[in-house]
Protein backbone atom coordinates (compact mmCIF):
# COMPACT_ATOMS: atom_id res chain seq x y z
CA UNK A 1 0.00 0.00 0.00
CA UNK A 2 1.38 3.27 -1.03
CA UNK A 3 0.92 6.48 1.79
CA UNK A 4 0.32 9.80 0.36
CA UNK A 5 0.69 12.77 2.69
CA UNK A 6 -0.95 15.64 1.21
CA UNK A 7 0.37 19.16 1.97
CA UNK A 8 -2.37 22.03 1.24
CA UNK A 9 -3.87 24.77 3.78
CA UNK A 10 -7.30 24.58 1.58
CA UNK A 11 -9.36 21.85 2.90
CA UNK A 12 -11.75 21.46 -0.02
CA UNK A 13 -8.26 20.83 -2.20
CA UNK A 14 -6.92 18.60 0.11
CA UNK A 15 -10.69 16.66 0.19
CA UNK A 16 -10.49 16.86 -3.64
CA UNK A 17 -7.22 15.57 -3.71
CA UNK A 18 -7.31 12.79 -1.27
CA UNK A 19 -10.38 11.37 -3.82
CA UNK A 20 -8.65 11.20 -6.77
CA UNK A 21 -5.63 9.52 -5.70
CA UNK A 22 -7.48 7.10 -3.06
CA UNK A 23 -9.57 5.60 -6.27
CA UNK A 24 -6.02 4.30 -7.46
CA UNK A 25 -5.54 1.11 -6.51
CA UNK A 26 -3.09 0.46 -3.50
CA UNK A 27 -2.83 4.16 -2.95
CA UNK A 28 -3.86 5.39 0.24
CA UNK A 29 -3.83 8.90 1.76
CA UNK A 30 -2.54 8.09 5.15
CA UNK A 31 -1.92 12.00 6.54
CA UNK A 32 -2.86 15.32 5.59
CA UNK A 33 -1.37 18.99 6.48
CA UNK A 34 -3.20 22.49 6.60
CA UNK A 35 0.69 23.85 7.04
CA UNK A 36 4.20 23.49 6.18
CA UNK A 37 4.84 22.68 9.77
CA UNK A 38 2.09 20.12 10.28
CA UNK A 39 3.53 18.49 7.14
CA UNK A 40 7.02 18.23 8.79
CA UNK A 41 5.36 16.79 11.83
CA UNK A 42 3.29 14.59 10.14
CA UNK A 43 6.12 12.87 8.33
CA UNK A 44 8.66 12.51 11.10
CA UNK A 45 5.40 10.46 12.88
CA UNK A 46 4.74 8.73 10.14
CA UNK A 47 6.76 8.23 7.15
CA UNK A 48 4.86 8.11 4.19
CA UNK A 49 6.10 7.09 0.72
CA UNK A 50 5.37 10.36 -1.25
CA UNK A 51 4.54 13.61 -0.42
CA UNK A 52 1.98 16.23 -2.32
CA UNK A 53 2.79 19.71 -1.26
CA UNK A 54 1.23 23.17 -1.82
CA UNK A 55 3.55 25.89 -2.65
CA UNK A 56 1.33 28.73 -1.03
CA UNK A 57 0.91 28.03 2.68
CA UNK A 58 0.49 30.20 5.95
CA UNK A 59 3.60 29.49 7.45
CA UNK A 60 6.54 28.00 5.64
CA UNK A 61 6.21 27.72 1.42
CA UNK A 62 6.17 24.49 -0.45
CA UNK A 63 9.90 25.14 -0.99
CA UNK A 64 10.56 25.48 2.09
CA UNK A 65 8.73 22.12 3.62
CA UNK A 66 10.62 20.82 0.60
CA UNK A 67 14.60 21.83 1.28
CA UNK A 68 13.79 20.50 5.43
CA UNK A 69 11.96 17.18 4.05
CA UNK A 70 14.79 16.26 1.88
CA UNK A 71 16.96 17.22 4.07
CA UNK A 72 15.72 14.96 6.35
CA UNK A 73 14.29 12.15 4.26
CA UNK A 74 16.24 12.49 0.70
CA UNK A 75 14.40 8.90 -0.07
CA UNK A 76 10.97 10.30 -0.03
CA UNK A 77 9.75 12.19 -3.32
CA UNK A 78 8.25 15.26 -3.34
CA UNK A 79 5.50 16.48 -5.80
CA UNK A 80 4.40 19.79 -5.88
CA UNK A 81 0.73 20.76 -6.81
CA UNK A 82 0.51 24.25 -7.61
CA UNK A 83 -2.34 26.30 -8.91
CA UNK A 84 0.50 28.79 -10.04
CA UNK A 85 3.41 27.06 -12.14
CA UNK A 86 5.89 28.79 -13.80
CA UNK A 87 9.70 27.95 -15.48
CA UNK A 88 11.34 29.87 -12.12
CA UNK A 89 9.09 27.96 -9.66
CA UNK A 90 9.40 24.58 -11.88
CA UNK A 91 13.59 25.06 -11.51
CA UNK A 92 13.68 26.68 -7.87
CA UNK A 93 11.52 23.19 -6.94
CA UNK A 94 14.28 21.14 -8.42
CA UNK A 95 17.07 23.18 -6.57
CA UNK A 96 15.74 21.85 -3.19
CA UNK A 97 15.09 18.28 -4.17
CA UNK A 98 11.04 18.40 -5.32
CA UNK A 99 10.39 16.00 -8.03
CA UNK A 100 7.76 16.77 -10.12
CA UNK A 101 5.42 19.25 -10.15
CA UNK A 102 1.95 20.13 -11.47
CA UNK A 103 -0.68 21.59 -11.59
CA UNK A 104 -4.11 21.24 -9.23
CA UNK A 105 -6.36 21.50 -12.11
CA UNK A 106 -4.81 19.09 -14.19
CA UNK A 107 -6.69 16.14 -12.93
CA UNK A 108 -4.75 13.72 -15.26
CA UNK A 109 -1.33 15.10 -14.58
CA UNK A 110 -1.77 14.58 -11.01
CA UNK A 111 -2.07 10.73 -10.90
CA UNK A 112 0.78 10.55 -13.80
CA UNK A 113 2.96 12.59 -11.51
CA UNK A 114 2.73 10.56 -8.28
CA UNK A 115 3.21 7.71 -10.44
CA UNK A 116 6.27 8.58 -11.68
CA UNK A 117 7.98 10.15 -8.49
CA UNK A 118 7.27 6.83 -6.95
CA UNK A 119 9.12 4.76 -9.93
CA UNK A 120 11.97 7.29 -9.06
CA UNK A 121 11.04 9.53 -12.11
CA UNK A 122 11.18 12.92 -12.18
CA UNK A 123 7.89 14.96 -13.79
CA UNK A 124 8.42 18.37 -14.71
CA UNK A 125 6.19 19.51 -17.62
CA UNK A 126 7.16 21.09 -20.76
CA UNK A 127 5.09 24.08 -19.79
CA UNK A 128 7.02 24.42 -16.47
Amino acid sequence: MVRILIADDNPAVRHYLRGLLELQTGWRVSGEAPTGAEALLRINQNRPDVVLLDFQMPDLNGLEVAREISKLFPEIPILMVTIHLSKQLAEEARKVGIRGVCLKSDVGSIVEAVDTVLHDRTYFPQTA
